[in-house]
């Protein structure tokens, strides 16, 4: 089976006073990053994982956190590495 990427992005809503919090716990887990929050508790977070199962378990963490809210998938995409290293030719 060929090595796979899984990337995503999910809207984490969390109570306002837990945020810094929050957004801490989120910015230690592998692969995840922290885009941008707002004081009413709103994270825009991306994820990368090796696989589904991953992906999963890293959503479902940030889920289980204490102090988010919903955490709610907005984009999903998996591919090959092969294929997300393949050089695209230029549209001239």
């Amino acid at each position: 089976m060929p090595d796979e990427v899984h990337i995503s992005s999910l809207v984490v809503h969390a109570t306002p006073k837990r945020l810094q919090r929050i957004e801490a716990v989120i910015a230690l887990m592998p692969g995840a990053r922290v885009y941008g929050s707002s004081p009413n508790g709103k994270l825009v977070v991306t994820l990368d994982a090796d696989s589904a199962d991953q992906m999963l378990a890293r959503v479902s963490a940030i889920q289980r956190t204490d102090g988010v809210l919903s955490a709610a998938l907005v984009y999903q995409y998996a591919d090959t590495v092969e294929a997300m290293n393949e050089e695209i030719p230029d549209a001239d």
